[in-house]
């Protein structure tokens, strides 16, 4: 993950987006850290405190370690768990031995905690952090002192705790809005690329082969025509839970066009994909929709290639549709293999085929 993706790169994939957002605010956190703390190990050092003068580098280091490494090498340093035992360290040595200007630090880090880790690992940093913060607050101030100073900072961390845990939720629900249709709940286009290629580099370096089979409605067009688009939308809701039901949980499907579905199989040879196909249309055709709607489809089986691309392998499927539609629907139709290694170029536009815009003959 490139922690500076390109505005496409995270226009066209929303998790990937989240994902660099979250990385680009750790990075951020770090430099105003290292801004904020680098002053103060001179200021340690000539008020005589070497020993917090030692730790500040350490935490100063640390967040140069974390700066560098998300800069140069795509990863998290540690996973940002040196950051809550240096600031609790720090903030408790410094208190002890500057008073209230050392306490002040301790407020930011604690809140800092639940934008740097994992929510739970935060909640248990901070938990520690209070209590060992309590501890300095009731042996180096009055008792008045020390109830204000826990309670204030259990409060912050309290309020820290909810707005983060909001946000995280904010950010998963944007992210399923994003990459799931919203009728179906099926993986939409905008995982597309991602999911074929993590097949595609499957193969290239394991061996494992992967398929996918594409699967349309057949004469789709006259249920809105004849029962009104609720009626195509509770269709289509079904056809989803039918498909689902024949899917193993490592298995992926997709809403990739009005009434088109496609499967991703992992691990799956061609023959096996084949046999699926013809179960899924058989669960198609096998009863009506809606009581009263008999419906077939027709579908498309394909088998990853040495060396070709997701686009290329996703046209053979298409061509292949278009052949079950050619052919008179309501069957399956397995692509040919490539022989050879596809030449590089532009991804190729999926073929168009014949809509179901008519009625059956």
């Amino acid at each position: 993950m490139n922690l500076f993706a390109s505005p496409n790169t995270l226009a066209t994939n929303p998790t990937l987006a989240v994902l660099g957002f979250k990385r680009q605010l750790v990075y951020h956190l770090h430099i105003w850290a290292f801004i904020a703390v680098a002053p103060l190990v001179m200021v340690q050092w000539k008020h005589g405190n070497v020993l917090l003068a030692a730790l500040l580098t350490l935490f100063c280091a640390n967040a140069a370690l974390v700066i560098g490494f998300l800069r140069y090498r795509r990863t998290y340093f540690l996973k940002g768990r040196l950051f809550p035992i240096l600031a609790v360290v720090c903030a408790a040595y410094s208190t002890t031995l500057n008073g209230h200007a050392g306490l002040y630090w301790a407020y930011p880090a604690a809140i800092a905690l639940f934008f740097l880790l994992r929510l739970r690992e935060a909640i248990f940093c901070n938990i520690v952090f209070v209590s060992v913060m309590a501890v300095v607050s009731f042996i180096k101030f009055p008792e008045a002192d020390f109830w204000r100073i826990t309670f204030s900072l259990g409060l912050s961390c309290l309020f820290a705790m909810i707005f983060a845990w909001l946000v995280r939720r904010l950010q998963t629900e944007l992210t399923r809005l994003a990459t799931t249709d919203p009728l179906t709940g099926c993986l939409n286009r905008s995982q597309l690329a991602d999911i074929l290629n993590s097949q595609i580099q499957m193969r290239e370096r394991y061996e494992r082969v992967s398929s996918l089979v594409l699967i349309d409605l057949d004469y789709f067009k006259t249920i809105n025509d004849r029962w009104g688009h609720l009626a195509g939308d509770k269709v289509l809701r079904e056809m989803a839970l039918r498909l689902r039901k024949r899917l193993r949980e490592s298995d992926q499907l997709f809403r990739i066009g009005g009434e088109e579905f496609m499967v991703v199989l992992p691990e799956t040879r061609q023959k096996d994909a084949d046999t699926l196909a013809h179960q899924l249309l058989t669960s198609i055709s096998a009863r009506p929709f809606l009581d009263e709607i008999h419906l077939t489809a027709s579908a498309s089986v394909t088998e990853v290639s040495q060396g070709e691309t997701w686009s290329v392998w996703l046209n053979r499927a298409d061509q292949s549709l278009y052949e079950a539609k050619s052919r008179g629907r309501n069957q399956v139709v397995n692509a040919p293999r490539l022989t050879g290694k596809p030449e590089p170029g532009t991804p190729q536009p999926l073929t168009d085929r014949p809509t179901d815009d008519t009625t059956p003959a």
